[in-house]
């Protein structure tokens, strides 16, 4: 098949989503298909498994997007389906111009997306759906009538299928296909004693300022943060305040295997946010045998099983969470039989497996 992979980031961009494009791009062309890529970028990508297009985010939204629209449209005439995990609204542009089917992956909601960058909304995903304001609704309805044109809608988790059930005009098109595990080979090195890790994007809904402050209620504990984002700058001033130089370390934004490696060396990693689908980063943690401190949000408990694999807690908690902190210093035999049940929970989300059923899910979109 010809496929045209239309993703929101691309690295070097952080995160899982950026991840996810050129890893996929990667496993279509091994199974013998043709892929191309449009998407918008602040710097020239550092990775081309095949041909990138890109739209440059510096210039005003109406141009860019009018003319990501119009790159994805030209190319999509050459493709026999489009896979788009950002951008729905071009997408949909894009692939009615050209009449070819669009497969949506959702990894949140865009409107409530859009209504937080804009300080629109502060409130969660579940308020969002029915929260008063004609913005609001307006961004809602877009979202909708874009994703109407996807024949498949693929999410990460039941958690977020069940609210894209309440707006996506035929429910019976989404599909939950969770985010693939990578493959590693363990590392031969024992953990680093009470360092912990955490990976990701440093945007808002991370709310890493809650572990932040719970390592400072920990004074045996470290913390190497990995990724870089909007809120790198207040997060190092924060840290700083809170006279924790020295024990946090921030190392921006990392290749891959780099991250997979602080990952397994790790005696545990932390996710802190405030709100979540089911994030690449603990999967990615847990596939190189390395337990998680996450918050019991969105559907990070599908992955993340309380004392079984990790130790969940409640969102927004410093107590809880340096709690948590605390009990993994002073617990090795706790932290062991985590991380003995941290490789096994995710061995079903091969990367083979996850990849193949959205082959065939592209497959039977496109006619292939």
């Amino acid at each position: 098949m010809r496929i045209l992979l239309l993703p929101g980031i691309w690295p070097p961009d952080v995160g899982g989503p950026a991840t996810h494009g050129p890893d996929f791009a990667r496993f279509l062309l091994e199974r013998g298909h043709a892929v191309q890529v449009v998407t918008m970028a602040d710097a020239t990508v550092t990775d081309r498994p095949c041909p990138v297009e890109t739209v440059s985010r510096h210039r005003p939204f109406p141009i860019r997007y009018s003319e990501l629209a119009g790159r994805a449209a030209r190319l999509a005439r050459q493709s026999d389906v489009v896979y788009a995990t950002a951008t729905y609204a071009a997408a949909a542009a894009a692939t009615a111009a050209a009449r070819r089917p669009l497969v949506a992956k959702l990894v949140s909601d865009p409107a409530f997306e859009r209504a937080q960058r804009y300080g629109l909304f502060r409130g969660g995903l579940e308020e969002f759906q029915t929260a008063p304001g004609a913005a609001l609704a307006a961004l809602r309805r877009a979202r909708t009538l874009a994703l109407s044109r996807a024949r498949t809608i693929v999410v990460p988790s039941a958690y977020l299928a069940e609210i894209a059930c309440g707006f996506v005009v035929d429910p019976a098109r989404i599909l939950v296909v969770p985010n693939p595990a990578p493959h590693v080979t363990p590392s031969a090195r024992p953990p680093r004693p009470n360092t912990f890790v955490f990976a990701g994007r440093l945007a808002r809904p991370k709310a890493l300022g809650t572990a932040i402050d719970a390592f400072a209620r920990v004074p045996a504990a470290q913390l190497v943060v990995v990724g870089d984002g909007p809120e790198r700058s207040a997060l190092e001033q924060r840290a700083h305040a809170a006279g924790l130089d020295g024990r946090i370390t921030f190392l921006g934004a990392q290749p891959r295997t780099k991250v997979l490696e602080e990952l397994g060396s790790a005696w545990a990693s932390v996710l802190s946010s405030d709100w979540e689908n089911l994030p690449h980063a603990a999967v990615e943690s847990l596939a190189v045998g390395t337990p998680v401190v996450a918050t019991s949000v969105g559907g990070v408990p599908e992955v993340v099983h309380d004392s079984v694999n990790g130790l969940l807690v409640t969102p927004g908690s410093v107590e809880a969470f340096a709690s948590a902190v605390q009990r993994l210093v002073d617990d090795e035999g706790l932290r062991r039989r985590l991380a003995d049940g941290a490789a096994p929970s995710v061995a079903t989300l091969s990367r083979e497996r996850v990849y193949g059923r959205l082959e065939e899910l592209l497959r039977e979109a496109g006619g292939g």
